[in-house]
């Protein structure tokens, strides 16, 4: 899985393996082809900042929060906020593992029932944790839970942006999670770094730094002489010959390098810079100092919301595309419509996502569809005109409109 992560993000040559799995400083940093000496300007010129805080720290190792955890990192985050001229968005992991001591559980089950039973429990415990300690400081706490039906559709969309813009407008601070009684895709794939990636881009954030156990990326295993912390990534290149390893705590937490080079790699390319480095470092993190990895932001801002079309919806189908149809969809960038449909598998509704894919079975965009699986059929190869005259007018229309549609690009 971690190969082809890698391939889908950097090309398929990689040399060298980097395990970056505990918080060994290292007396040397490699970075890419632009040195930035002393503070990171794009850190200290950021306004709104999206920060991401993994399980492993903020829960002990039998489960459980970690109160002098929590409290070390709200200090940090109410010290960055109290000129008023930041805003900060709280990501954080830890539900799950927050309601595993509580229910009697030595570590994360496997089974997804006992899972969010735990994020049940948690959930409150990690709210109620995060209220009382920024209480401290006078600040205001509102959560938020996402799944990615309420980012994916365009009303949905809205909604959230406008509940957590409102939040900070009046001053409280938002803390962010996936919906984990519910959303099983986060569970399974442990990508909270992922969703914070999703968030910045949705509040439209000026900096996302990810903190976890890992101080930083490295080409190598840091425990090995001569392997260095790649201080800067200015875009791909600049990981050439680095597999990406995983790292976290074994039975905390579900992430690992991979997800948090994937997050990055979709908040840059939404113009939004990165810093990822361990949660002890966010101070220095934060006031633009040399620690970590800094990615620089390699795309145009955009308030797309077919970015979370493209990363965190799950297709409830597919449908196969003729040719030209492909043609299309891909480079004219058209709506699909019924006569270039050749195939429909899976069971889903209007307004659900769904795969489009050429004859050969290679996925080539993604969107959100306006008929149920079950009337899809009698429409292939049809046009809209024949439709309309026969089964009327609601008929008459785009299976996926190019509006909710987004390309794959692989």
């Amino acid at each position: 899985m971690e190969s082809d992560y890698r391939e889908r993000l950097f090309g398929p040559r990689p040399t060298r393996l980097a395990y970056p799995d505990g918080e060994q400083a290292q007396p040397t940093a490699r970075t890419g082809t632009v040195h930035v000496a002393g503070v990171r300007q794009g850190v200290t010129e950021a306004r709104r900042i999206v920060v991401k805080v993994g399980s492993s720290s903020l829960t002990t190792a039998a489960g459980g929060l970690d109160a002098d955890r929590v409290d070390a990192l709200v200090d940090v985050l109410a010290k960055v906020r109290s000129g008023g001229e930041k805003e900060i968005v709280l990501v954080s992991s830890g539900a799950i593992a927050a309601g595993l001591a509580p229910l009697g559980l030595v570590r994360r089950p496997k089974d997804l029932a006992r899972q969010q039973a735990a994020a049940s429990v948690g959930q409150g415990l990690l709210v109620a944790r995060y209220t009382a300690s920024f209480a401290r400081y006078g600040v205001r706490v509102g959560q938020v839970l996402l799944t990615s039906n309420d980012t994916s559709r365009r009303a949905h969309y809205r909604n959230a942006y406008r509940t957590l813009d409102q939040l900070l407008e009046m001053g409280a601070l938002a803390v962010v999670n996936e919906n984990d009684t519910v959303a099983t895709d986060e569970i399974r794939f442990g990508d909270n770094d992922r969703l914070a990636a999703l968030v910045a881009h949705l509040v439209r954030a000026d900096l996302l730094v990810l903190l976890s156990d890992v101080d930083g990326l490295y080409d190598g295993d840091p425990s090995t002489p001569g392997t260095t912390r790649i201080a800067e990534v200015t875009g791909p290149a600049d990981l050439e010959g680095v597999t990406i390893g995983s790292a976290g705590k074994a039975g905390v937490g579900t992430g690992g390098m991979v997800t948090k080079v994937e997050a990055a790699r979709i908040a840059t390319a939404a113009g939004v810079p990165v810093v990822l480095t361990s949660a002890s470092r966010a101070a220095d993190a934060l006031a633009g100092r040399d620690t970590g990895t800094y990615f620089h932001r390699t795309g145009r801002r955009s308030a797309d919301r077919l970015l979370w079309l493209a990363h965190a919806s799950t297709p409830q189908g597919w449908l196969t595309l003729d040719d030209g149809a492909v043609r299309a969809v891909v480079e004219r960038h058209s709506s699909l419509l019924p006569a270039g449909i050749a195939a429909v598998e899976g069971e889903f509704t209007a307004g659900d996502p769904v795969e489009l894919r050429d004859l050969r079975g290679r996925p080539v965009a993604r969107g959100l569809v306006n008929f149920d699986a079950k009337e899809i059929p009698q429409l292939l190869g049809r046009s809209t005109r024949d439709l309309a005259r026969e089964l009327g007018p609601a008929y008459e229309r785009e299976v996926v409109h190019r509006d909710d549609l987004v390309l794959l690009h692989h």
